[in-house]
């Protein structure tokens, strides 16, 4: 109990001593490690036609997007063969050398006041080669027959507010179609921002998944944190301190409308949602011990999951929703342990390493990232479920918090980059790498949204 005392009291120290900057600080992403190894493709400039250019480039957007998820690899424009705005001008013998496997065309038309036309197209460069059933090129290499490489077309007429999240959706069409996985661009992160030079020094703030459009839904004059989403993206869990004691907040991240959930004698922390939104797992010392409870949100009726003299925490739900994961130091260090709920039943899941915290289920199921400690190391680790094979993703420092996209591609985590605290990405394989540092301060306890 000592050593999960200590790792809680470290923890905790840690939060209110790395919060620091600016809380106007939007995130920014720096692409470290992964790129060249991903597949090749291109997004083409979009032609613009009009008078008034709006202000966000949509093709950039799309392929900032494809070189984040950490599959693809968008080569530059002045490397491009050519630049055609509709599969009609694409030249499959200037493509096929290029070594990209598709490619993104498009236009935007000025069609009025703010109002503009947006066309694309998605082309499989190697079904453009030809073969049964697949499209014929003349001598030249235009396409004159068949349409089995176009992979998808699409047109609206939008507002140029509209910009940003279009071609996120665009990104969400390009990934599914050549990955076969449903994209999440169109997704949020919540996190927590600190300004010690102002009154209300601690912010809640949602983003959308790189960063943009940031919004601050909360202001505190003490500590807050464990952001997590409800199922349905609309709500917002969290810890805070505002009355000189931890509590559980949900807050509707839309009307702003807020409700406290627990305010238990002692520790209030970590709550999480279970898959259908209707009940609440938590960490709560109220009957003396730090065990795992779940809450019935609209009856606040409680159950005690866990009943142990080491300390439970830091739970996280199956997708199922039949059992749960938590932390806990009853074989000696921190281990990821998994209490069914029907059964009330508990097994240790991670045995390799120092410690092993902070589990969560991929969306799939099928494997468990965590924080992996190894000769004092901190950092994100998957196992895989029925193998128990587990692989080190990271070699940042001082990994914690992680959260994974809802299509269990990425996982974005709290770490140090020299003094400052920042949040970071790395693919599921470990091959892509990036950090999204705050541009004037510090940011941690990520939670990556639901399909919205």
């Amino acid at each position: 109990m000592a050593t999960m005392l200590k790792l809680i009291k470290f923890k905790w120290l840690m939060l209110l001593a790395l919060f620091a900057g600016a809380a106007n600080a939007s995130l920014e992403i720096v692409i470290t490690d992964g790129v060249d190894s991903a597949r090749p493709i291109a997004v083409v400039p979009f032609k613009f036609e009009g008078a008034t250019q709006p202000s966000e480039n949509i093709s950039q957007i799309v392929a900032a997007d494809l070189m984040r998820s950490g599959k693809f690899n968008p080569i530059h424009a002045m490397k491009m063969p050519q630049q055609p705005q509709t599969s009609a001008e694409f030249n499959v013998k200037l493509w096929e050398k290029s070594g990209v496997e598709a490619v993104v065309v498009g236009s935007i038309k000025e069609v009025g006041l703010d109002r503009y036309n947006i066309r694309y197209e998605l082309i499989d460069v190697v079904r453009a080669k030809g073969g049964v059933g697949q499209p014929m090129m003349n001598a030249a290499g235009r396409l004159v027959a068949g349409s089995n490489h176009i992979l998808h077309s699409g047109q609206i007429t939008i507002s140029g507010k509209q910009f940003r999240s279009y071609a996120h959706k665009v990104s969400d069409v390009v990934y599914e179609k050549l990955t076969g996985e449903r994209g999440a661009f169109q997704t949020k992160i919540a996190y927590v921002l600190v300004n010690d030079k102002q009154e209300f020094r601690y912010r809640l703030a949602v983003s959308d998944y790189d960063g943009e459009n940031e919004q601050i839904l909360l202001r505190s004059k003490e500590p807050l944190m464990s952001p997590t989403w409800s199922p349905d993206g609309t709500k917002l869990a969290y810890v805070t301190f505002e009355r000189k004691q931890s509590q559980i907040y949900i807050q509707d991240r839309f009307t702003a409308r807020r409700s406290i959930l627990t305010s238990f004698k002692g520790i209030n922390s970590a709550p999480v949602w279970s898959p259908d939104g209707r009940k609440m797992a938590m960490t709560l010392s109220k009957d003396g011990n730090t065990e795992i409870y779940v809450m019935d949100i609209a009856s606040k009726a409680l159950n005690k999951v866990t009943s142990h003299r080491a300390i439970d925490t830091e739970p996280s739900w199956s997708p199922d929703g039949s059992s749960i994961l938590f932390t806990s130091e009853r074989g000696g260090n921190p281990q990821i342990y998994s209490v069914d709920l029907a059964s009330n039943q508990t097994s240790r899941v991670t045995f390799e390493g120092e410690m092993n915290l902070a589990g969560r289920y991929t969306p799939n199921g099928l494997a468990i990232v965590m924080v992996n400690r190894t000769n004092g190391q901190y950092n994100i680790a998957r196992m895989d479920k029925t193998t128990r094979y587990m692989q080190v993703l990271t070699r940042t420092y001082l990994d914690e918090s992680p959260s994974i996209a809802p299509n269990g591609s990425m996982i974005i985590y709290s770490t140090l980059h020299g003094s400052s605290q920042v949040l970071a990405l790395v693919s599921m394989d470990g091959r892509f790498k990036a950090r999204l540092p705050a541009a004037n301060g510090r940011v941690k306890s990520p939670a990556w949204s639901p399909f919205l």
